[in-house]
């Protein structure tokens, strides 16, 4: 397994840099969540793997969560369980310990996908449960015209759904998930209908796409979309977005399935 960073991140983004405001901005939307919480019936026990700072973790059912990076760990609340460290391509857990397995936002930072994934199918007995992004959509959004090189930059990093889809078994599913106007996670593609929130910093870093574009990218978008928003410009070509009740952007939810579920494959 590759070098991990100082602070336990097991991917290509350093959480110890960019993950220290990550739960002020990425706080669980509830619309999200209860597609995740449907998707995981009828599971008594839990685990989330790349469980970050715990977001979307049912709190009505039995969680071991697994993450990292020491950062994230440090940002769960008090009401969730601690996280136990660890990668996805070494779960410390016996076959078929778990009913149902999330992950959500996470694939794309594991190093080996086929790997993690098949780890989780031989520790998970029923549903496992992915929240990523399909990477052929991403150009969707308003900020393709704004910051291209970041998009290209997540198109590169998201795992295409059918490589997530042939680990999981043929009878995974791909469901896509509307993003709500007033989405309080926030991804890039969350903020279609605010535009002024990507103005901050904070919430650029708390997307890690922007740790791997050079400055300049940032500065420049910063200075047109200020530019823009100030001329009426944004608002000409996209202000139709700011009442949009939701989005269908690259927001995906994969549904696959464990070691003892009549849907894995022979």
């Amino acid at each position: 397994m590759s070098e991990r960073f100082d602070d336990g991140s097991a991917g290509d983004a350093d959480y110890g840099v960019i993950g220290r405001e990550y739960s002020r901005y990425r706080r669980p939307d509830p619309a999200i969540a209860g597609l995740i919480r449907d998707a995981l019936r009828p599971a008594r026990t839990v685990l989330n793997v790349g469980a970050g700072a715990g977001s979307y973790e049912p709190t009505d059912l039995e969680v071991t969560a697994l993450e990292p990076s020491a950062s994230m760990r440090a940002q769960r609340p008090a009401h969730l369980p601690r996280a136990i460290e660890g990668v996805a391509e070494a779960l410390p857990f016996a076959d078929g310990i778990f009913d149902a397995g999330m992950a959500t936002f996470t694939v794309h930072q594991w190093q080996n996908l086929a790997q993690g994934l098949a780890e989780m199918r031989r520790v998970v007995r029923g549903p496992i449960v992915i929240l990523s992004c399909d990477p052929g959509e991403l150009t969707k959004s308003w900020l393709n015209d704004y910051a291209p090189e970041m998009i290209a930059v997540e198109a590169k990093r998201y795992p295409p759904m059918s490589s997530l889809t042939a680990a999981l078994g043929k009878h995974a599913s791909v469901r896509p998930v509307p993003i709500p106007l007033r989405c309080s996670d926030g991804f890039g593609e969350a903020y279609y209908g605010r535009p002024e929130a990507l103005l901050d910093p904070g919430a650029r870093r708390a997307n890690s796409a922007w740790s791997f574009v050079d400055p300049s990218v940032a500065e420049r978008f910063v200075r047109h979309l200020t530019r823009d928003l100030a001329s009426g410009a944004w608002d000409a070509r996209y202000g139709h977005l700011r009442t949009q009740p939701s989005f269908d952007g690259s927001l995906k939810l994969i549904v696959g399935h464990g070691i003892d579920s009549p849907s894995t494959p022979e």
